[in-house]
């Protein structure tokens, strides 16, 4: 189980004048500005489940995953994850985690996967046993026997990623972060990863959170979600009941000579606001719909739209 209870990062960083004068006087006093990367938030995962957390870029996301995970230490609150404090970094928990960036790389470019994946044996101290039979199940899984003895650098991106699975799944975490698993995969790649990590959650049944800006990784994978803005939870719950949120609303998608927009409007001054639009805007096509699920995470990522 995750438990986070008002927990706050705040990241302080020097400010210095420009020219030789701004750094003179940053010798003698130093000025500093401090940004609230999270304000307070509180969450609760059980075992088994995934969610979503979804926000714009700076919106606290990645702070929150490399807390949980024992990379940065909180400015204050609470957090446990499997009974640990995840920034004291105690091994047994480091044994039970697992974090997966889509920009970072765990494994070594110049030697084969399989080099990288014994050196991971050791350091998670995984038995004989244990290990052959998750590396056979993994490259049965991926598909990716052949790529294991070939030099990392020489993969292409989609092999790349399945190889980091591998290596971040090698020990049976029970708690699972990926950060952006899918970002910079083509469409076919993007596919598989998705529908890999759906098997293995409902096999091996980990907590997993997972971050990412494309929203079909969201609506594949995670039944809840928590949007982020500036730092705050917005909105926490079920990916099924968020379009309830606009429940009363119609979106209208515009297209003029110079752009292309969106606007979402009430019901009742649907026929109002379009008048409106031809009246302003040389308007070459115009279609009006429910907003999707992808419309209101976008309004609530604007707006801030409190739901809880």
């Amino acid at each position: 189980m995750i438990k986070v209870q008002a927990l706050r990062k705040t990241f302080t960083s020097p400010v210095k004048e420009p020219g030789l004068m701004g750094s003179l006087k940053g010798l003698v006093k130093r000025e500093t500005k401090s940004k609230d990367a999270l304000k307070s938030v509180n969450l609760e995962i059980q075992q088994g489940e995934i969610i979503g957390l979804i926000g714009a870029n700076g919106a606290g996301k990645t702070t929150l995953v490399k807390i949980l995970a024992g990379i940065v230490h909180p400015t204050s609150g609470e957090a446990t994850v499997l009974g640990f404090k995840p920034w004291e970094r105690h091994n047994e928990y480091r044994k039970q985690m697992s974090l997966i960036m889509g920009q970072k790389a765990q494994v070594w470019w110049d030697l084969p996967a399989l080099d990288s994946f014994i050196l991971l044996k050791e350091i998670y101290q995984i038995e004989d046993s244990l290990y052959k039979k998750n590396l056979e199940f993994l490259a049965d899984t991926l598909q990716i026997h052949d790529q294991l003895k070939v030099q990392v650098r020489r993969l292409s991106l989609g092999e790349r990623m399945k190889v980091e699975l591998m290596a971040a799944l090698l020990h049976n975490p029970r708690v699972i972060f990926l950060d952006e698993p899918t970002i910079g995969l083509d469409i076919s790649a993007q596919k598989a990863v998705r529908e890999f990590m759906k098997n293995y959650q409902q096999e091996f049944r980990p907590i997993t959170i997972l971050t990412s800006h494309y929203m079909e990784d969201i609506k594949e994978l995670c039944p809840r979600i928590v949007i982020i803005k500036e730092g705050e939870f917005v909105y926490d719950g079920a990916l099924s009941k968020i379009q309830r949120l606009m429940g009363d609303e119609k979106v209208l998608s515009v297209t003029t000579p110079d752009k292309n927009f969106k606007v979402s409007v009430p019901r009742t001054d649907l026929s109002v606001k379009t008048a409106e639009i031809f009246k302003s805007n040389e308007v070459l096509d115009l279609n009006i719909h429910d907003p999707s699920i992808e419309d209101i995470i976008e309004s609530i990522m604007k707006n801030g739209m409190k739901t809880t």
